[in-house]
């Protein structure tokens, strides 16, 4: 009986998972841009490489993507209301695919800085769209789940490119790389665009047709919930200039939070440790390449990030929130104690295992929250004229600090030491797991408007706080 009914709820939704699904295969697309820098920057500074580069030239390769990816958001709020989520995000990864042509082909490295550029342009797109297209389609009771997908099918795509790259030229990989956007193309382009565009071009009958699609049922309860959101956006009418409106008193705490997690997921070192896995590996005294254990890193972050699939809905934003700061501050500290060792010249070749095991540890924990929960919050705590802006904004910040933090990593990895880098990103997470705590509220199960209520209501936020446990 359990199971039947487990079974049943699955089978409710089962139009918006297909919908969330394959809009997130523009996140395989688009993230495999950047898992392919972690196989290709070794491969480029072989001796018999077609483009040799230098380790700097090899860190402007990983970290020009996240200059592009400035753009994204930039494009995207352009053209997001006034073409549509489908259509834009349809778009998106155009730039993706000239970029692989042009690495597939490419003979010098002002090509390749310039494919990487594209590459950004699009993974701005992607990360922009994607999580308002999914809040838009995604019924309260599984926003939390589909909003997860987002890390879910990132990981899918680093994966990928770990197994494949170490055994294939760069370009051979970027020719494989470029089917991605054709099936992401070919499966999204027969999804529905979002009942909360249609309505916003005063389309009510395109809306309910795309609501009965999601949620396969006819029933009073489908008019009620197109009732509510006509009513929102009616109300979302009323306010001509959502820049404006995104730093007013009202969503200004909205904001703070989502500043909050944008820097907190990217101080935490993620994507350098990342982009440079099988650098930061090959520093390591262990029977298996540093190929193989990037390989191992990408299969076990694929399938953490699946455990909050199964308990966003239900313990909650803020507990898993704590819980991946936690994990990830031990992971972290693991790797820094062993690099500090290693830096002031200490015997410890043998506990090689020690930072492995550690990164491990960072990407399970980090999975668990800090990698999927901020794109459920994001789709959740602003109103709706404004979520593209705030989406963008998200975008554009974390873009700026991921730059920052691959390009610093490179140079402090050489001229002081990669042990340097490890202590920073601990650091910062203990910090980010600490303003979590005081800062950021539940807002699991809740509707937009009781979401919104939660956070303007200054009395409620200060005198209650949520429990830490499910």
């Amino acid at each position: 009986m359990v199971e039947f009914r487990r079974n049943e709820g699955f089978f409710r939704y089962r139009y918006e998972y297909l919908a969330a699904v394959t809009a997130t295969m523009s996140l395989v697309a688009t993230v495999a841009a950047a898992g392919w820098s972690s196989p290709a920057i070794p491969a480029l500074k072989q001796a018999d490489s077609p483009i040799p580069i230098t380790p700097d030239q090899g860190s402007w390769i990983v970290s020009i993507l996240s200059i592009g990816s400035l753009f994204g958001p930039i494009i995207t709020g352009f053209t997001i209301d006034r073409w549509g989520r489908k259509l834009v995000l349809l778009l998106s990864v155009i730039p993706l695919t000239i970029g692989w042509i042009m690495i597939v082909f490419a003979s010098n490295i002002p090509i390749v800085y310039a494919a990487r550029f594209l590459h950004g342009i699009s993974y701005g797109m992607a990360y922009t769209i994607t999580p308002i297209y999914l809040g838009e389609i995604s019924s309260n009771a599984i926003r939390g789940s589909t909003g997860v997908l987002v890390t879910v099918m990132a990981k899918v795509a680093f994966l990928i490119e770990y197994s494949v790259g170490p055994y294939v030229s760069f370009q051979s990989l970027a020719l494989i790389s470029m089917t991605f956007p054709i099936f992401f193309i070919t499966a999204f382009l027969w999804m529905p665009e979002t009942p909360y565009f249609f309505l916003a071009r005063g389309n009510d009958k395109a809306a309910l047709k795309s609501l009965q699609w999601l949620r396969q049922t006819s029933s009073d309860e489908l008019y009620l919930e197109l009732h509510t959101m006509k009513a929102l956006v009616q109300k979302s009418a009323q306010n001509s200039s959502p820049w404006k409106d995104l730093f007013t008193k009202a969503n200004r705490r909205s904001l703070a939070m989502i500043l909050l997690l944008s820097f907190g997921m990217q101080l935490t070192g993620i994507n350098a440790i990342l982009g440079y896995s099988q650098t930061i590996f090959a520093k390591l005294d262990m029977d298996l390449n540093a190929a193989e254990l990037s390989i191992i890193l990408g299969v076990v972050q694929l399938i953490a990030v699946f455990i909050p699939t199964f308990f966003v809905d239900k313990c909650g934003r803020r507990p898993l929130l704590l819980l991946s700061c936690t994990g990830s501050l031990f992971g972290l500290l693991c790797c820094a104690c062993f690099f500090t060792l290693t830096a002031f010249q200490y015997s410890v070749e043998q506990y090689s295992w020690i930072p492995f095991v550690g990164a491990l540890i960072f990407i399970i924990f980090f999975a668990f929250g800090l990698a999927t929960v901020p794109f459920a919050i994001l789709g959740e705590v602003f109103p709706k004229h404004i979520k593209a802006c705030a989406n963008a904004l998200f975008a554009m910040i974390s873009s700026v600090v991921v730059f920052t933090i691959i390009k610093l990593f490179q140079v402090i990895s050489d001229g002081v030491g990669t042990y340097v880098s490890f202590w920073t990103f601990s650091v910062c997470t203990a910090i980010t797991g600490l303003l979590i705590y005081v800062f950021i509220p539940e807002t699991k199960g809740k509707s937009f408007e009781e979401i919104q209520q939660l956070i303007t209501d200054k009395r409620k936020n200060t005198t209650k706080r949520a429990p830490l446990l499910c």
